[in-house]
């Protein structure tokens, strides 16, 4: 991702990021010179970025739009017809890039399904699209990942690789043909790690809704949901033992306090009225974790404003 904001932009360029966004977004544009615009998407939305908002923030200074799907943080998809209202705005302004993060490609729940966005007419030869191994194949730890672009650019992506970033090790590179090498969606192994994971978010989703005062819409991708919990936060809210609960900063200070539960502020992600929860766990520890949660939200313990 970094390599491929550095390669296309500079000092005096805008990059298009919508929010929620994955934490390091912003700082790879400025670290290219370049000035990041947020743009924020809601709840209500399904954190989905649309072609009107879009076309809001453009201008002579916009040179990249990243788009990220399934999406680290929310889970939310973009579908073709999403990305191809998108591709129509993009092809309005011949300046602008679109740098795809899909490495949660495979990661996603029926009835949803995955449209690469180089795939829609006239946007390959505008799209740097990146993957990757460690979402899809859970090899985090191996550290290799892929950018496929018009020459051009790959070959400005591999200039700045050859003095950062290269040197993958060949123990990650077999191990990446060999993931690669399970057939389409990663065959069997995948399917059965997918289907581990609706399960999860599914007995996730059912415990999160059931507090009063949490928002959330069913993520149809990744490992992640993110609750809108303006609800528990603000004016009058409060929590025995700990004091006001003026954000979602504080309730996770105080859910990790309380409950030894570790949540991500959305603030981090550029919505600061929601929080990040992986379901990147076994069964055992979801639940534990969720029991804490709703005993630490209980009305006898927490007080939620206006209640």
């Amino acid at each position: 991702m970094a390599q491929g904001v550095i390669a296309t932009c500079g000092p005096g360029d805008e990059v298009i990021v919508p929010a929620p966004y994955w934490v390091s977004y912003p700082e790879m544009c400025r670290l290219a010179g370049a000035e990041p615009v947020v743009v924020t998407t809601t709840a209500d939305e399904g954190f989905l970025l649309t072609a009107e908002k879009l076309k809001s923030v453009l201008n002579e200074k916009s040179r990249l739009l990243i788009l990220c799907t399934p999406s680290n943080p929310s889970g939310a998809v973009y579908s073709e017809a999403a990305l191809a209202a998108i591709a129509d705005v993009v092809r309005s302004h011949p300046r602008l890039l679109v740098l795809a993060d899909e490495i949660y490609e495979h990661i996603i729940y029926p009835p949803a399904s995955h449209f690469s966005f180089a795939a829609l007419p006239g946007m390959r030869e505008r799209t740097l699209t990146v993957n990757g191994f460690s979402k899809s194949f859970a090899m985090t730890g191996w550290r290799l990942g892929y950018l496929a672009a018009p020459q051009h650019f790959a070959t400005a992506t591999a200039k700045i690789q050859g003095q950062t970033t290269s040197g993958p090790s060949s123990i990650s590179q077999e191990a990446a043909l060999a993931a690669l090498g399970l057939g389409k969606f990663g065959g069997e192994p995948v399917s059965v790690m997918k289907a581990a994971f609706q399960k999860r978010r599914d007995y996730v989703y059912e415990r999160l809704v059931s507090i009063d005062g949490v928002r959330l819409e069913a993520p149809e991708g990744a490992f992640y949901v993110f609750p809108d919990v303006s609800g528990l936060v603000g004016d009058g809210c409060e929590a025995d033992g700990f004091g006001p609960v003026p954000d979602a900063d504080a309730l996770c200070e105080y859910l990790l306090e309380k409950a030894q539960v570790a949540l991500v502020p959305g603030s981090a992600f550029g919505c600061p009225e929601c929080l990040r929860i992986s379901y990147a766990a076994s069964d055992e520890t979801l639940k534990e974790a969720l029991d804490r949660i709703e005993a630490a939200l209980d009305s006898k313990v927490y007080k939620r404003g206006g209640k």
